[in-house]
This record gives C-alpha cells, sequence and structure tokens, in this order.
C-alpha cells in the first residue's frame, strides 16, 4: 500500500473517530429499519440521527420518531408536478440538517440523477433481496416464484442505476417449503435490522468508503454476509 493511500484512509479513520456523524433518514412507511439505526444511534456518541423525513403523511414512522425527539419532516411528491421538482424540494430539506450520511429505510421512491449524484458516496439503501438478483419490486413473490432456496437482502452505495450501485453487506435467510410471501418477508426483516445498523457502524467508523471509482474500500476486517441463525441446518438437510 503506498504512503499516500495509507495517509487517506488514516485521515479517514481519524475524522469518523472524532466527529459526530450526522444522519438522516428517508422514509416512506412504518419505518422498521429506521427504528433499529435510530435505537442503536441513541446508544451511541459518535452518531446522531438528526431527522426523519417522509413522502407520505400517513407514514407511522414520522410519529415514532417525533416520540424519540428526532426531528420529523414530511415532504410530499404528491405536491410535485414532477420528480425532479420533489427530489430538489426534499434536497433542500435534508441539506437543512447538514447530514454526513443519508439513509433509505423503505422510502418507496425511484431517486433522480441529480439527487443521487448531490448524496454521492453517502447515499445508502437496503434492498430486499440478494442483488443482483431481482432488483426492483416484488422481490420475495419473485424469489419464491423462482425456486431460490436462499434469499435475503443487500445493503448498498446508491448511484444513479436503480439497485445496481456497490455492495456493502448482505444478509442471508433460508427459503422454507412452507413459505408464502408474508413469512419470507417477516424472515427477511428481521435480519435486516440487524444487518442494517451493522453496517452504518461501519460507515461512521470508517471501515469502509465509496472510492472515486466507485468501489467500496474497507480500513480493516469486517463482517459482511450476515445470515439466519437456522440458514446452516436447513441447507445441511
Amino acid at each position: 500500500m503506498s504512503s499516500s493511500i495509507e495517509m487517506t484512509l488514516s485521515t479517514r479513520s481519524q475524522a469518523a473517530a472524532t466527529k459526530t456523524q450526522r444522519i438522516v433518514i428517508l422514509i416512506s412507511g412504518r419505518g422498521s429499519n429506521m427504528q433499529s439505526i435510530v435505537r442503536m444511534a441513541q446508544a451511541r456518541q459518535d452518531m446522531e440521527v438528526v431527522a426523519v423525513i417522509a413522502n407520505r403523511a400517513d407514514s407511522a414512522g414520522l410519529l415514532w420518531a417525533k416520540e424519540q425527539g428526532i426531528s420529523t419532516q414530511l415532504v410530499a411528491h404528491r405536491d410535485y408536478p414532477d420528480r425532479l421538482a420533489f427530489d430538489r424540494a426534499l434536497m433542500a430539506c435534508i441539506d437543512s440538517y447538514q447530514p454526513d450520511w443519508v439513509i433509505l429505510a423503505g422510502f418507496m421512491r425511484i431517486l433522480t440523477d441529480v439527487f443521487v449524484s448531490h448524496y454521492m458516496a453517502k447515499l445508502i439503501n437496503i434492498h430486499p433481496s440478494l442483488l443482483p438478483l431481482f432488483p426492483g419490486l416484488d422481490t420475495h413473490q419473485r424469489a419464491l416464484e423462482a425456486g431460490c432456496t436462499v434469499h435475503g437482502s443487500t445493503v448498498h452505495f446508491v448511484t444513479p442505476e436503480l439497485d445496481a450501485g456497490p455492495t456493502i453487506a448482505q444478509s442471508l435467510v433460508p427459503v422454507l417449503p412452507s413459505d408464502d410471501e408474508a413469512s419470507l418477508t417477516s424472515r427477511v426483516l428481521a435480519i435486516e435490522h440487524q444487518l442494517y445498523p451493522a453496517v452504518i457502524d461501519y460507515l461512521v467508523s470508517g471501515v469502509c468508503y465509496l472510492d472515486e471509482q466507485e468501489q467500496v474500500q474497507w480500513t480493516k476486517p469486517a463482517q459482511r454476509l450476515f445470515a439466519h441463525p437456522g440458514l446452516k441446518d436447513f441447507l445441511s438437510n
């Protein structure tokens, strides 16, 4: 490793260790992944969830976040004539909190390139499949229809191509013969609540980052696969 790269990694790690990282979370519904991140942040000194923003007035997660003493905002997409106008309004709201990280936690909007570029290398999403398998919607039903025996979720940096950004870490769950969409969804979501906070910890702590070539770089070893407790026994049968 060259001295210049070592200096860059050292600088990133030192900055992460000394600064309280400001996190803004975007949601559309109840925000269960948001809640898992907030609970972790509440026990930490190096990160703070400074705002939760929703695009739907009926988002139950807004009330929960408000009860935690977190600033909440509604930026309703229906109030804007097109996606770009909405994204610009959303950007203005987010930027008022001066975030280090913008976290998508069940935010059901396709973001414009303008938005993604504005937050490049600090915009993170969780997708309910083992990307590159099943980008887009209805991932659990598609996994069942495809006959998958293993399913899961992916935390990745967001880039302009939908669900195609560099992977940071993934979770793995068994697909049981008795599964329907609801049961598989529940199993995947439960382990997402471990996966997503762990990745946020990596980012805040400077364990990984996105470089200028849009590659994930790691400053130290870290767990990148989170397996359901029953996966090993399931696969051995």
